[in-house]
């Protein structure tokens, strides 16, 4: 089908709008723009959630380390008091029972030094993961920051676009009806009546032709809207644009 380059573009865009009317019916236009806005959000949130997560990690292990230098030093004090009694103490039953919670303080002194060196170690990592949490949600705000701004403008511009049905019949009326005709009955045959062709593959089906197909259709006439080999749409080249 034969078709002037400037009125392929507005062919071109009645096929995009009726597709995009297709897809979201009679609900409002969310801009790709607003889209990245709420992914962006959503993705913040979770930063944040886990944020939190990270910092009540090393807090809980902070207060662990505190809890074991805390009975590290009741410990040290009570080993300190029992050889203190040691050495005044004459009594073989007394001495032996000194003796007794002596070791059994430094025994367990040892072991929270054991405890404390691992909490040490696991504090660093969770600290770490606390600031890369904390520089990843400060980057989403900056990127959120943008993505709003971004959103605005483009909120506002779809705004000033006219409603889809009354562009849909704007762009009708501006081709020939024979084009609008045949257009109607190929979206009829195979949801799609004409599409974007960028080279290789088919805007309507999404398939990569073959290089032969593909040397036929960017070789037609600028004025000829090729059709696809696999599902008939009318293609339309970029050359048109």
């Amino acid at each position: 089908m034969k078709l002037d380059p400037t009125q392929q573009i507005l062919l071109l865009e009645l096929a995009n709008t009726e597709r995009s009317l297709d897809v979201v019916g009679d609900t409002a236009f969310v801009t790709p723009e607003q889209q990245e806005v709420e992914r962006l959000v959503a993705e913040q949130q979770r930063m944040l959630n886990a944020s939190a997560a990270a910092q009540m990690a090393v807090d809980d292990m902070e207060a662990d380390i505190l809890r074991i230098q805390e009975d590290e030093r009741k410990l040290r004090k009570r080993a300190a008091d029992d050889k203190a009694q040691l050495s005044a103490e004459t009594d073989p039953v007394r001495r032996r029972d000194l003796e007794h919670d002596r070791y059994s303080a430094k025994s367990r002194i040892a072991d929270l030094m054991g405890e404390l060196t691992e909490c040490h170690n696991q504090i660093h990592a969770l600290r770490n993961n606390r600031d890369n949490h904390g520089a990843r949600s400060d980057e989403l705000a900056r990127q959120l920051e943008v993505a709003r701004r971004a959103a605005e403008a483009a909120n506002a511009a779809a705004a000033a676009i006219p409603d889809p049905v009354e562009h849909i019949a704007a762009l009708r009326a501006q081709l020939p009806e024979s084009v609008v005709a045949a257009y109607d009955a190929q979206k009829n045959e195979s949801d799609v009546g004409a599409a974007d062709f960028n080279g290789r593959t088919c805007g309507g089906c999404y398939i990569v032709l073959t290089g032969l197909d593909q040397q036929r259709i960017n070789r037609a006439p600028a004025d000829e809207m090729p059709r696809c080999p696999e599902c008939g749409t009318y293609l339309i080249r970029k050359q048109a644009e």
